[in-house]
């Protein structure tokens, strides 16, 4: 069965903020089909799409009250199914989020439970618990919320409850069988409907220590993303395993039933490479995010050493490493490795690197048209990070806002002229529409057609093995991607030489060959290469 995901290229789809067909602001199903021939026009393999599910929207979906149905703000089943037949029609796969870690409080089942009172059955489905103190007064344990303050709420009768997000996302007891059960159920529903897959939220988080011992005192310095060290009975546990494991069972018994091969992808937050890789042993994930680079400094040395220790970790168990730079949750990589003209031709640099290494790559919506973070005005944020954080952190809004397809004026495309979209778009947006872009031969949406054209077509791309270059000048990463699995009628097809620059000044290499591509314009001969700060090239054998 072909393993289509091995050297794939997906796309995020943060539907509030992808396209808008209701003209209310707020992205959906149909705004997703309507703008399908972009994604096929621009060459990536499939979509994931962020999740859609009924929700109360504490947390934009991932609060989720139905993982079964579809919540209006979106569309209905007859929407997703839809988008999903429209886009196979174009060759896309379509993976959906599953966010399995916790519920929204507005669940019938968190419903039933504060109903039912302590020591009921429905509360054991999440995880209550008395608090410490003379009346119970002071929480269970130390363990805090990522978005900030204590992860327990208390309830009217007295007990707590854990969140280890917002406090109307109780986390589920993954110990209990009707849990699992549930769980199961909601994947075979949307394998039922078709789906080529599924994205797991917070896959290192499902299980925790069943004693709820305080975690030790957090160390100095930022644990934002990475938290398993800081916080080693919260997250990371052995007990994940076997969920993901049950779940590979049932995505293969639908691939041997109709030859159609499914992928489970985790959102696994682990430092530790090799820790990581146990997510994807030949029984449980097929893919794991390689969070690495995404942050990693803009830094030669740092990129090859988050390279190498991914890929070695994952060759361990015979898996490859999946390749990400942003996501909905992170600040845009043009912003993030610097500002204005700097960051964005480095975040060029960094993506052209990223499609020239072996593995699937994700990328996110907005990541073709090089779009920086932008700053979303205090009254206008709607992350609960904001205000868990007693308004310190800005949250996740700044790489949530919608996207810029047409015209000079917001909502740029995005919904109807008259509509006020969900976040606001700033002014700046004009000259990074899809629109203004496509015509510009120097544009980044430009840069990643051309990229992702050529590595559906160059056999030293995509899946095989990579080489790192020793001849590079300091502050320059180098690699060799031979050429495996050649056409028939392409015996001699060459090797790939990937060069990016971090260095703040010209490079002068001895690499000779032919120019394939670059992220920004370079000098070269044929023999000598004069490589520009913050500049990616490929380079192909004469």
């Amino acid at each position: 069965m072909h393993r289509w995901w091995l050297d794939a290229v997906l796309y995020e789809v943060y539907i509030r903020s992808f396209a808008d067909s209701g003209h209310d602001g707020v992205g959906d199903l149909t705004g997703v089909s309507s703008r399908l021939p972009h994604l096929h026009e621009l060459g990536v393999d499939g979509i994931w799409i962020t999740p859609f599910y009924r929700s109360p929207m504490a947390d934009h979906g991932y609060d989720v009250a139905d993982h079964r149905d579809v919540d209006p703000l979106f569309g209905d089943l007859a929407a997703f199914d839809a988008l999903l037949t429209e886009a196979h029609r174009y060759g896309l796969k379509v993976l959906v989020d599953l966010v399995p870690n916790h519920s929204s409080n507005a669940h019938p089942a968190f419903r039933a439970a504060l109903a039912a009172g302590p020591g009921s059955p429905e509360r054991d489905l999440y995880i209550f618990r008395d608090g410490h103190g003379e009346n119970g007064q002071l929480p269970p344990n130390n363990w805090v919320s990522v978005f900030g303050g204590p992860a327990w709420t208390r309830v009217a009768d007295g007990q707590w409850y854990l969140h280890l997000f917002a406090p109307e996302q109780p986390d589920w007891d993954w110990r209990h069988p009707e849990v699992r059960a549930d769980h199961e159920a909601t994947v075979r529903f949307w394998l039922d409907h078709g789906v080529d897959g599924f994205r797991i939220d917070v896959t290192h988080g499902l299980v925790k220590n069943s004693v709820l011992p305080d975690n030790p005192q957090p160390p100095a310095g930022d644990i934002a993303f990475f938290r398993e060290r800081a916080e080693p009975h919260s997250w990371d546990q052995d007990g994940v395993h076997e969920i993901y494991q049950r779940w590979r069972t049932i995505v293969e018994e639908y691939s041997r039933h109709d030859g159609r091969a499914r992928v489970l992808v985790g959102e696994t937050w682990v430092a530790d490479p090799h820790r990581l890789a146990r997510y994807v042993r030949p029984d449980e994930l097929h893919l794991t995010f390689a969070f690495a680079l995404l942050t990693a400094p803009w830094s030669a040395a740092a990129w090859r050493t988050a390279i190498t220790d991914d890929l070695a970790a994952t060759a361990e168990v015979g898996a490859p490493a999946t390749w990400v730079l942003a996501n909905h949750d992170v600040v845009r990589p043009a912003s993030r490795y610097g500002d204005g003209a700097t960051g964005l031709r480095r975040a060029r640099a960094a993506l052209l690197t990223l499609l020239a290494l072996p593995g699937p790559v994700f990328l996110y919506q907005g990541d073709e048209l090089g779009l920086p973070q932008v700053d979303v005005p205090p009254d206008a944020r709607q992350d609960p990070v904001w205000e868990r954080s007693g308004r310190q952190s800005p949250g996740r809004d700044g790489a949530r806002v919608p996207l810029p397809w047409s015209g000079l004026r917001s909502p740029y495309g995005f919904s109807a002229d008259a509509a006020t979209p969900w976040l606001p778009q700033p002014e700046g947006f004009a000259d990074l529409t899809v629109d203004a872009q496509a015509s510009d031969p120097m544009s980044t949406l430009v840069l990643v057609r051309s990229a992702l054209a050529l590595r559906r077509a160059l056999p030293a791309l995509g899946g095989g093995p990579l080489r790192w270059r020793d001849d590079a000048a300091p502050g320059c990463l180098a690699f060799d991607r031979p050429a495996v699995g050649r056409l028939p009628d392409m015996p001699d097809a060459p090797d790939l030489t990937c060069v990016m620059s971090t260095t703040d000044t010209d490079v002068t290499l001895a690499i000779p060959g032919r120019l394939v591509l670059a992220s920004n314009p370079v000098g070269y001969d044929g023999i000598t290469l004069t490589l520009p700060p913050d500049t990616t090239v490929w380079l192909a054998p004469r």
